[in-house]
């Protein structure tokens, strides 16, 4: 196969990893003495031998500064990450350097030079370094050059930079600007690079290259999942209209449980400071009948407007309204809690809904994050001059960081509170579910929570949830191939009512293995949880899937 087969560039990479192996566990002095490679007589197979020299394992004995520091000193001693004591390691040298190096570069100075310097004591085993800083000249931008968006306007993407024409170069707005740039899903490549300008050795360029990808889809899909049974889906949208950076979608999808139709329209540049604005109109119709909550059916008209407000850089305030127009239909086995909230609001209700909200985003990516924040606080109410008052909040918290062997550690928590005003109750058809995906796998979907006499789940009004996660990739792929990737998880949570405080033992548990594969004709997700602490009534999936098939 390619992967015994002799190659020169492969043993070449081969070795200088068997050297950043010995370099960042100690060994300072060490060193590939030689190399032979030889072929077997018969010319089938070849040994390959190489000498090496370890020499005594070190540790750092000082760490110092010098040069021209432009920093104060402890600001720049912060940045390093070795410290007296402690193992050598290569590793970590090249770190702090570059951490230093990158500082500079958001004050101007895009060509610093940092360089680790050792004086080794040989007879004790040590090694101190001095970081020797040259910043150089403080540097400009001149000009911002955009390329490749043969179709998308330059203000669409000149509006995503940070980094401004005229001001003096900044390494971590430059950084930010190109992950604005690659979230739009836009491209399918984005490149920048900094040329310096022939002559003024004080300026550069900043040149945007971009590979244009279709943001137009029209597709048709059936799918399959074990809380909606058979999907029939079908969507026409376009990400980025004639350019401009809007976007516009119109959608269909079907199921045992929910039915939708809906419009929307996104700006998200409806002001050139950033507010962003979307309109939305839909058509929900719920049949829970498949799911194990008490029975009713629901029809809903209504149209949103939604506003966002860019605060920080990842900070964003979300307000707007909603209108919904909902006819309930009861069956003979409907609980009294559903029939007692008809016969006082009738089955026809006209709802306006103010809404707000905040979200903090710090993820390197929306699709495939490996490290990253993302936050939210929701809340929405139901204003007096409609059928219902009511309140509902909601807490969402996810962090993302990277591990070893490609893999990414996922933990999240959410949290919801939610009631009636002026002496009314939370619509039943708002109150809160759990289980499922999404929730705690391996329990049935929606079937946590408080129940009727019936063993049906009525929903709740407190909910809470919490999920741990690894991401790894799946043996056999390429590195850096995310496409397909298999998991481990840990599940928490429980669904409870006003005046019911939970306790540990309400909570359900469990536990399982996950695999997602984003394939080219649609998503697949396996997930098969094993309840940890299962109770008498509790309803039990441990194999819960969800597959979408285009055609």
């Amino acid at each position: 196969t390619k992967n015994d087969q002799y190659s020169k560039q492969k043993l070449q990479a081969d070795l200088e990893t068997l050297r950043s192996y010995y370099t960042n566990r100690g060994y300072l002095e060490f060193a590939v003495d030689s190399t032979q490679v030889s072929i077997t007589p018969d010319k089938e197979d070849i040994y390959i031998t190489v000498n090496i020299s370890e020499g005594p394992r070190y540790t750092f004995s000082d760490v110092r500064l010098a040069g021209e520091l432009l920093l104060p000193e402890a600001e720049l001693l912060r940045l390093i990450t070795v410290k007296p004591g402690e193992v050598y390691s290569r590793e970590k040298l090249t770190q702090s350097a570059k951490a230093i190096s990158d500082r500079l570069g958001s004050d101007g100075y895009a060509f610093a030079n940092v360089n680790a310097v050792p004086e080794v004591d040989r007879p004790n085993r040590q090694a101190a370094f001095t970081f020797y800083i040259d910043p150089g000249r403080r540097v400009y931008i001149r000009r911002i050059n955009i390329s490749g968006n043969a179709r998308t306007r330059d203000e669409v993407i000149r509006r995503e930079l940070r980094q401004l024409e005229g001001a003096w170069y900044d390494a971590t707005r430059i950084d930010r600007s190109k992950v604005r740039i690659v979230r739009l899903n836009y491209f399918e490549d984005v490149n920048i690079e900094t040329p310096a300008v022939p002559g003024s050795p004080d300026q550069v360029d900043l040149d945007v290259t971009v590979t244009e990808k279709s943001t137009g889809n029209l597709l048709a899909g059936v799918g399959y999942s074990s809380a909606d049974g058979v999907v029939l889906s079908a969507s026409v949208s376009q990400n980025n209209v004639f350019g401009t950076g809007n976007s516009v979608s119109a959608s269909i999808n079907t199921s045992r449980v929910n039915r939708t139709i809906a419009v929307t329209y996104i700006e998200p540049y409806w002001t050139a400071d950033g507010i962003s604005r979307a309109i939305e109109v839909y058509d929900k119709n719920v049949d829970p009948s498949s799911l194990p909550i008490a029975q009713y059916s629901s029809t809903t008209y209504g149209a949103a407007i939604n506003f966002g407000v860019p605060v920080t850089e990842t900070d964003t305030i979300n307000f707007g309204g909603r209108f919904e127009h909902t006819k309930l239909s009861l069956f003979s086995n409907s609980p009294p809690l559903y029939v007692d909230f008809v016969r006082q609001f009738g089955d026809v209700t006209n709802t306006f809904i103010l809404t707000a909200g905040w979200a903090r985003d710090t993820r390197d990516s929306v699709l495939f994050p490996t490290r990253g924040l993302l936050q939210s606080a929701f809340g929405e109410v139901g204003l007096p001059t409609g059928s219902l008052e009511y309140y509902k909040a909601n807490y969402l918290i996810q962090w993302f960081t990277p591990l070893p062997l490609s893999s990414v550690l996922m933990l999240r928590s959410e949290f919801g509170y939610g009631g009636g005003l002026s002496n009314k109750t939370l619509p039943f058809f708002k109150a809160y579910y759990g289980g499922g995906v999404g929730s705690v796998r391996g329990f049935e979907t929606a079937s946590l929570g408080p129940q009727d006499s019936q063993g049906n789940t009525i929903g709740g009004r407190r909910k809470v949830v919490a999920n741990a996660e690894v991401f790894f990739p799946m043996p056999g792929t390429k590195p850096g191939d995310q496409s397909v990737r298999l998991s481990v998880f840990a599940d928490a949570g429980q669904i409870h009512d006003a005046g019911f405080q939970p306790t540990l033992e309400s909570f359900r548990f469990s536990t399982g293995i996950g695999l997602a594969w984003n394939s080219p004709v649609g998503p697949l997700k396996f997930s098969y949880g094993i309840p940890i602490n299962k109770k008498v009534g509790d309803k039990v999936q441990h194999l819960q899937f969800q597959v979408g098939t285009g055609f």
